[in-house]
């Protein structure tokens, strides 16, 4: 990809989360979108200034809603709904926000469309998921105005990890692992910095005791009971140190890739019952939207090919393979539950494939 057209993609996040109209350039047609949970009536309106907006949801979400009468076979990967008169914004947002579900359970009925152009329609909803809103997008064929451009084709084929590269690196004493220096990493275009802190003497010496750490605000800072990720980051951190050495990426990737304001919204649906995956295919997203390519990226850019990776997470040591790192060896990082996640560890193993 071309830094213009990585920048051009940047872009298009930064406005959709703006609450803005993008306009979506493809073969097979252009759309202008709007993200549906950022709207207001005005720019609404001005979105359907010529043509009334269809809905674009993701397939994960129209299951949620019982919408079994998009044609699956024509392989697409997002749902148009048509919206009739009565189904205006607050209706439409109901529909991409699973808050009320339970409250409200009955919505329809709906009619769906093969999207007019698809590979638009497709990158309306990533730019969603980029942006780390709910993935749903009031969408119609281009006309008037000149809303910001981005391309399909660059929206779809964009990869952080691509253009990764380090911004700065600096001596970081850790509580238990005093000899450690911070590594700061940013996308060329921008867009979240992810961390590795280099442990110890040995911290690169072949094969490299890793450990890959999603960023977790609620469990890391706030000391959250819900998960394990904070009793996670601080053993693996001292693990680390005890052996003399080694990595700890910490990575932009909150909520298993959702973000943060999508992970809280997933904690709201645990309240009412839904387990963890459950939560996050209510909302639309899929189980786990990481990318772990962007950890495999930081580790070449360490000087890294081969680790010991601490997990128990069977995806983690696939895609470091896949993207070029070799595991060695995988050593498992278990933590004892408590009464408010043995349910989300117990998910995790059941569900997930974790190795608990």
């Amino acid at each position: 990809m071309t830094p213009d057209a990585a920048t051009s993609v940047a872009r298009a996040v930064d406005e959709l989360r703006r609450g803005q109209i993008v306009r979506v350039t493809s073969a097979g047609g252009d759309l202008d979108v709007l993200a549906v949970e950022l709207a207001d009536a005005a720019v609404l309106a001005q979105l359907e200034a010529t043509d009334r907006a269809g809905l674009v949801i993701t397939p994960r979400r129209a299951a949620v809603l019982h919408i079994v009468n998009q044609n699956a076979a024509a392989g697409q990967d997002v749902v148009w709904i048509e919206r009739p008169v009565w189904l205006d914004l607050a209706e439409t947002v109901a529909i991409a926000d699973p808050g009320d579900d339970l409250r409200l359970p009955f919505k329809g009925p709906f009619r769906t469309i093969v999207p007019p152009a698809t590979a638009a329609a497709q990158a309306g909803v990533r730019l969603a998921k980029l942006g780390g809103i709910l993935p749903a997008v009031f969408a119609v064929a281009s006309a008037a105005g000149e809303p910001l451009a981005v391309a399909a084709a660059d929206v779809l084929s964009y990869a952080r990890a691509d253009r990764l590269r380090i911004v700065t690196r600096a001596r970081l004493p850790l509580d238990g692992a005093p000899d450690s220096e911070v590594v700061a990493f940013r996308p060329a275009e921008g867009g979240p910095e992810h961390l590795a802190l280099v442990i110890g003497p040995r911290g690169t010496t072949a094969p490299v005791l890793t450990r890959l750490h999603s960023a977790c605000l609620t469990g890391d800072v706030l000391g959250s009971l819900k998960c394990d990720c904070g009793p996670q980051l601080r053993a693996g951190l001292v693990a680390i140190a005890a052996a003399g050495g080694g990595i700890l990426l910490y990575l932009q990737q909150e909520g298993r890739g959702i973000g943060l304001i999508n992970k809280l919204r997933a904690y709201a649906l645990q309240d009412q019952g839904f387990d963890t995956v459950d939560a996050n295919l209510r909302l639309g997203f899929e189980p786990d939207e990481r990318d772990f390519a962007v950890a495999a990226t930081m580790l070449r850019l360490l000087g890294v090919g081969q680790v010991r990776l601490l997990t128990n997470n069977p995806d983690k040591v696939a895609s470091l393979a896949a993207h070029g790192i070799e595991v060695v060896e995988r050593i498992a990082h278990s933590m004892p539950p408590n009464p408010h996640n043995a349910d989300y560890l117990n998910t995790k193993r059941d569900r997930s494939g974790h190795y608990l």
